[in-house]
Formats: C-alpha cells, structure tokens, sequence
C-alpha cells in the first residue's frame, strides 16, 4: 500500500492513459488499491491487440484495479486520435462528472528506436512516429483532459517518463530520438506546472527506475519470482524495482494535500519512497538514479548496498 495515503483515494477518479501494461498498469492498480475510480486506456484489447502483439490488455489492468480494491474501467483509446480522446474524457464527465488525477504514460516506443543510432542513420520513420506516440499522445490528451481536472480544486497532474531532469540534462538517452521525447516529457510537466498552478492544479514528471515490466522480464529470461537470475547477465539488475513502486509514488502524491510543493518538477520512485515512505513490493526501497550516478555510470562492480 501507498504508505500513510493507503486507501485514502475513495471518491477520486483517475485516468491513467498508456495503462496496459509496465508502469502505467502498476500506476492503475496502485491508485484502485487506494480506492480510486480508476479509467485505464490503451489499444491493446483482448479483442485486438496492437502492434506489440503482447498478451497484456487494459481489460486485465481493469481487472486488477478492481481486485486491489478500487472500480477499474477498461476504455480502448488511441490518444493519436483527438476525437478518441474526447470522447473518453467526454464519457469520465458524464459517468463521474470529475477528474482529479491524469496520469500520461503513453509510449509504445519500444519497437521504434536503436541504440547508439545516430540520427542521420536512425530509420526516420520510426523516430517520428516514437515522437507522435510518447509526446503528442500526452499533449492531445492534456488538452482535452485538462479542462475535467480543473472543475475541482487540488487536480494532478503526472507526466510518466524515463529519468530525471537533472539525469537526463547531463546524459545521452540511447539515440537522437529516445532522448528528445523522454526529456520532452519532462519540458511538459515544468510547462503544466506554471499554467495549472494559478489554477489550483499541480503537474510533475516522474520517473520510475529500472522497471522490471512484462517486457524487461521478458527480455531477460526471467519472471517476477526468480528476477534475481538474471543478475548473472546483467548484475546491475539488482538494483530493478515493480512497476507497483512506481504506482505507490503516484498514489501518495494524490493523497498528499500539500502536494502542490511538487509543482512542475521532476521526481523519481526512490525519491518519492522516502518523501512518503512506502516500499516495492518486497520491502525494499530502491534508489535506482542515485544508483547510477553514483555505483553503475562510474563503471563500479554491481552493489546495491545503501541503495535499496
């Protein structure tokens, strides 16, 4: 549970768009075992997947909201279509008549960038369309959104993307086009902060770290209950978190009453973790960026000791 704030979200609706899997589904499910009314949103289907071709669905991430203890409410969108977008959050208006927390974890970047890729090599179709998936998604939806989560005083905010501002000011993210999105997103969170703020609503940006999603475990052989096997592959692993760390870091910021003090900056799962004082899943309390300045970057032997 998400530390002092567990179960504290009854009566408050979310919508997490991008939740069918990975960080975006431990964010949904985290929310609903806080109580939340919780929309989650993808195209994955189990009538029609997209082109992951993965099994993961946003009717099983209902599902599991529901399971934690909050309503999950499955709606199949794409936030490349506006008048998809519309009518979802036209439809939240109508069955809740509020929004108070928008989480934008869109990306379905994964099959679209390679690494160390300079741009003038990078297939160019691919990198614009990871730019139209993981930032105009989130600005289509903000738009439409914004104006629900602003009828009611005290409305977040979350921007869902991969380090933080500090991190990612100083460090090259894999390719020309991984690095703009990821630090764009980040652009958009400080932007929403200065014009929700004057309207009583808070943005951030949040990081998990080294997330162990469905396709991570996948790459590495592994499964949630025997991750640490694939230590002997990638020893830097060990420092990896659940996508439900993440989650509790989103659940404590809705049920945070001062936290508009956040308000347009970056923040990390680690970070968060000791704010509120929740923990992953096993108890731990993962601190995967400082990890990476500070042990993996460095060049230093795997050891997570005062780290998680």
């Amino acid at each position: 549970m998400a530390g002092q704030w567990a179960a504290s979200l009854k009566g408050k609706v979310a919508l997490v768009a991008g939740a069918t899997r990975g960080a975006g589904r431990g964010i949904a499910v985290e929310l609903g075992a806080a109580g939340a009314t919780v929309y989650v949103t993808g195209r994955s289907t189990r009538e029609r997947r997209s082109e992951y071709g993965r099994p993961e669905t946003i009717e099983d991430t209902a599902d599991l909201v529901t399971e934690a203890g909050g309503r999950g409410i499955a709606v199949p969108t794409d936030h490349l279509d506006p008048a998809r977008v519309k009518a979802l959050v036209d439809r939240v208006a109508d069955e809740q008549g509020r929004l108070d927390v928008l989480v934008n974890d869109i990306w379905g970047g994964e099959h679209l960038f390679a690494w160390d890729t300079p741009l003038w090599e990078h297939d160019l179709d691919k990198g614009l369309r990871l730019l139209r998936l993981a930032v105009e998604t989130h600005a289509v939806t903000s738009h439409h959104a914004l104006p629900l989560l602003l009828r009611r005083p005290g409305g977040l905010v979350v921007e869902v993307t991969d380090g933080t501002a500090e991190y990612n000011r100083d460090t090259y993210r894999v390719s020309f086009f991984y690095d703009l999105a990821k630090t764009s997103v980040l652009r958009m969170a400080f932007a929403l902060g200065h014009e929700l703020g004057p309207r009583g609503a808070t943005a951030v940006a949040l990081t998990p770290g080294w997330l162990r999603s469905e396709i991570m475990l996948d790459e590495f052989g592994v499964r949630e209950d025997n991750w640490r096997d694939a230590l002997t592959r990638v020893p830097h692993f060990a420092i990896s978190e659940t996508p439900r760390y993440v989650g509790r870091a989103v659940a404590s910021l809705a049920a945070d009453p001062r936290v508009s003090r956040f308000n347009g900056t970056s923040l990390s799962s680690g970070g968060l973790a000791r704010e509120y004082g929740f923990t992953d899943l096993d108890g731990s309390r993962p601190d995967a960026w400082r990890y990476l300045v500070e042990v993996q970057d460095p060049g230093k032997p795997a050891d997570t000791t005062g780290y998680r």
